[in-house]
């Protein structure tokens, strides 16, 4: 139809009156067509010209952002929307002229609130950019069925997981049995010795004490099977549990440097000298302070475990492509690139003792985070782990660069984060 418009201008001056008003009301048609596909989707859809004034917005777009009411190229868009966060946002990555994609902003929706997926595109047409398109989404609803995705996702691997905890909790039980009936053997025999003796007599068969010394190695060993399957057990179900967050703004560095204290004793016995590289004036965000604690304690245990003559723990945060990163390193022994794909999974470790738990706890917290984690190793150089989470939107707005000068963060989208 378009191409037959084009044509139809070429040659306005010959065509008649007649043919003119049919040409109208062919172009009339398709543009009431064009709308009501815009206006039937379920998701949406703006334009906005070269100098930002909304020329287009389709119904779902008027349900979706609370705008007041308007005129075609009346005013830039971020004047038009009532909300203050996403008018800010407007503002800021449409003079930048940045692409975004997916960026996401809690707003209430008719007395709900929603959860929405806003995406800022150029229109590009003869290699110019002759304005912006604007995708919004209310992905509430998506959120929620992928949540309840990973929850039977967890339930369908649960089997799996028992049986792994099963054979986990198979070696200590068999441990605690065989020194239980050691300590019943030694009392038995030294029952029988304190009998055989007579009264103010020394004992033919040895000391009693010998026996006593025993029995103290021998509980030892049940204490510490104990501890071990509880460790298990615990790991266990905080690995199959949902999470439940409780969510605060915090300053991340503040719990860093507690957790480095709360294990001070421990790096100092193992020789190992912690350095913190923490940045200046990093953003706030939100998290569990008790899952964090979890997560930076196990990542912390297994740097000390791989450095078993000592070294050195270097703890590093700082913001990086629009992201809060924070870096845990060791110069330990390192992983073996054969197994580095496999770390995050349950129950694979390369410790004699481990549950191969930890990192797979490491991992789901972080997730539950909105966040990423990778690492990067090398067999007798170390190993580093890099978190990669996500600054609130009104903390990413202005943050101040190295030189002291302001400076906006761009939106980006996911993917893979180089380490």
């Amino acid at each position: 139809m378009r191409q037959f418009i084009k044509r139809a201008l070429q040659k306005l001056n010959k065509i008649t009156i007649e043919q003119t008003r049919d040409l109208l009301v062919s172009a009339a048609a398709e543009i009431d067509r064009l709308e009501t596909v815009l206006d039937s989707l379920t998701e949406g859809i703006l334009v906005c010209d070269t100098e930002h004034y909304l020329i287009l917005a389709n119904k779902c777009a008027e349900r979706l952002l609370p705008m007041i009411s308007y005129e075609q190229g009346s005013d830039p868009i971020w004047r038009l929307v009532r909300n203050e966060e996403i008018a800010e946002f407007f503002e800021e990555a449409l003079r930048s002229g940045d692409r975004i994609e997916g960026r996401e902003f809690d707003i209430e929706i008719k007395g709900l609130q929603r959860l929405l997926s806003i995406s800022l595109t150029p229109l590009v047409q003869d290699h110019q950019v002759t304005g912006t398109l604007i995708h919004a989404e209310d992905i509430t609803e998506k959120r929620s069925k992928e949540a309840q995705l990973r929850r039977a996702e967890n339930l369908a691997s649960l089997t799996t997981v028992a049986a792994g905890v099963a054979h986990e909790i198979k070696n200590p039980l068999g441990s605690l049995s065989i020194h239980i009936q050691l300590i019943q053997k030694t009392m038995a025999a030294n029952r029988d010795l304190l009998k055989a003796r007579p009264e103010g007599a020394a004992c033919d068969g040895g000391d009693p004490r010998t026996y006593l010394d025993q029995m103290d190695k021998y509980l030892a060993v049940v204490n510490e099977e104990i501890d071990r399957l509880n460790h298990i057990v615990v790991d266990f179900l905080f690995a199959v549990r949902p999470m439940n967050m409780e969510l605060r703004e915090g300053d991340i560095n503040a719990l860093l440097k507690e957790m480095i204290e709360f294990v001070g004793y421990e790096l100092e016995e193992a020789r190992i000298t912690c350095a913190l590289d923490l940045g200046e004036n990093l953003p706030q965000i939100s998290f569990d302070e008790r899952y964090f604690k979890q997560a930076f304690l196990n990542l912390i245990k297994n740097a000390i475990a791989a450095m078993p003559m000592g070294g050195i723990l270097t703890i590093k945060t700082e913001v990086k492509e629009g992201e809060l990163w924070i870096g845990v390193s060791d110069t330990g022994t390192g992983i073996p690139e054969a197994l580095i794909a496999k770390i995050f999974e349950p129950y694979f470790t390369t410790k004699e003792t481990g549950s191969g738990l930890g990192l797979t706890l490491v991992f789901k917290i972080i997730r539950e985070h909105r966040g990423d984690i990778a690492v990067k190793s090398k067999e007798g150089e170390g190993t580093r782990f890099t978190i990669m989470l996500p600054i609130p939107q009104k903390e990413r707005r202005l943050i101040a660069s190295p030189g002291g000068t302001v400076q906006a963060l761009a939106g980006k989208s996911g993917g893979n984060h180089a380490v």
